[in-house]
């Protein structure tokens, strides 16, 4: 017996890495459907949540992004097939991420997959046959439970008002207008942290399957009960402890990842790589955008969703981000830095940088109201030769030029991340330099 447990404690801390991002995910999904997410409102499931303004601090979700409007829809593909309509958007980019429960990114619609212009398209459950609308094209979802993670481009705030007119024309409606969503499992509530994580994988992980491509490797953990019927039981803790074990080894992966750093940036194009096998519509279903090894994969995945949930696919955003400067001395507002484009990055879309505290990976109350700075910032100001230089730093600049294009800091830790939508052929490549972050 106590082997038994030794051997179901021992795969207790990789369930927890395979298993993190599931829980992890549906207990936002959950968020938006009952409760909404910062100036995204609560939406029932198959219907959209549109937030009117840019994200602020109160907008408490990992990483999110000052850039877009957030358009969001949770999903119950059990009503069946869902049409969702989309408006021309003319010059505007925008794009709209589909994410299974498993956060796989499986699809996209919108400028660079599909176009800016109006098109109509059909969000098909698994295993599902039946007839379709003609005119519709097919978004095949791998999981019952899908996100749409949608971004539309604004400006600033004098741009809202024309963006939000663009997010009140993307519309969903069921096939079938008479079914009822049957939602999701209830969340284990024993009260042990750890124990109630087990729990609830083994809930989600039966009513939410993985991936064919994933379900070998999930057999692994069949000794601790994830597949049977009966509650998770932990009658020595040992579980809570390999529970606590995994949640370190992903947070030091969070920060000492194996992604390339150039310049100072830890830049993930293969942050987001860990879908296989269910890469549809405005995806790229090549070698190069997937990660072969399962262990890597699944650590990968359960980083990506710490640091950046719902991320997009490199082709789609590259998302470079930096603890420290370029000389590897931790971020903090107690020092200036500067960033200085000599050019400006290559983008289809838009670029930015946006400062987020530690360790929660929020946006950071500031006088000034700017939580990110980039290509399309009012006010921002280029030198004499046409060079961008961002200046860093808690305490408000002196000099004219460094005061206009400052991005606040707190008096703490901090991080950055510099957002590529669009990105160039040199980005992907890894070929482009990224601007050091120097301190002054």
């Amino acid at each position: 017996m106590a082997t038994e447990l030794t051997d179901r404690a021992g795969l207790a801390k990789d369930a927890y890495v395979y298993g993190y991002p599931l829980v992890f995910n549906v207990d936002q999904v959950r968020r938006y459907v009952n409760e909404g997410v910062g100036a995204n409102p609560a939406a029932a499931f198959n219907t959209f949540s549109h937030a009117r303004h840019l994200a602020g601090p109160a907008d408490t979700f990992v990483t999110i992004n000052n850039d877009t409007l957030y358009s969001m829809a949770q999903l119950d593909l059990s009503v069946g097939p869902l049409v969702l309509d989309v408006p021309a958007t003319g010059e505007r980019y925008y794009v709209l991420q589909f994410v299974d429960a498993w956060t796989n990114n499986i699809a996209y619609v919108g400028t660079r997959a599909t176009g800016n212009e109006a098109g109509r398209f059909v969000v098909v459950p698994p295993g599902w046959s039946g007839d379709l609308p003609a005119d519709a094209v097919v978004v095949q979802a791998s999981t019952r439970i899908v996100s749409i993670v949608g971004r539309i481009a604004c400006a600033g705030p004098d741009d809202v008002g024309a963006a939000n007119s663009v997010q009140d024309q993307f519309l969903l409606r069921p096939l079938d207008l008479t079914a009822k969503p049957a939602g999701l499992p209830d969340k284990a509530a024993s009260g042990e942290e750890g124990l109630d994580f087990f729990e609830d994988l083994r809930r989600l992980s039966q009513e939410l399957p993985p991936s064919p491509a994933d379900v070998e490797y999930a057999t692994r953990f069949d000794p601790l009960g994830l597949a049977g019927t009966a509650p998770i039981q932990d009658p020595d803790g040992e579980l809570a402890e390999q529970y606590l074990a995994g949640r370190d080894l992903v947070e030091h992966a969070s920060h000492h990842g194996s992604a390339p750093v150039n310049n100072g940036w830890t830049v993930g194009l293969h942050m987001f790589d860990y879908n296989v096998a269910a890469l549809g519509l405005g995806t790229i279903d090549a070698p190069e955008w997937k990660i072969a090894d399962p262990a890597e994969r699944f650590l990968d995945r359960a980083q990506a969703a710490r640091l950046g949930l719902w991320g997009n696919h490199a082709y789609e955003a590259v998302y470079a981000q930096a603890f420290t400067d370029v000389d590897g001395a931790p971020l903090h507002g107690e020092s200036t830095y500067e960033v200085h484009f000599d050019t400006e990055p290559p983008v289809g879309a838009f670029w930015s940088i946006t400062l987020y505290d530690v360790p929660r990976y929020f946006l950071v109350d500031n006088p000034i109201d700017r939580y990110s700075i980039g290509d399309r910032t009012p006010g921002t100001r280029r030198a004499d030769d046409g060079t961008l230089t961002v200046t860093i730093s808690h305490a408000e600049p002196a000099d004219p030029l460094a005061r206009a294009n400052w991005l606040p800091a707190p008096d703490a830790a901090f991080r950055l991340v510099l957002r590529l939508y669009i990105p160039g052929p040199t980005v992907l490549d890894g070929t482009y330099g990224f601007p050091p972050i120097t301190q002054v």
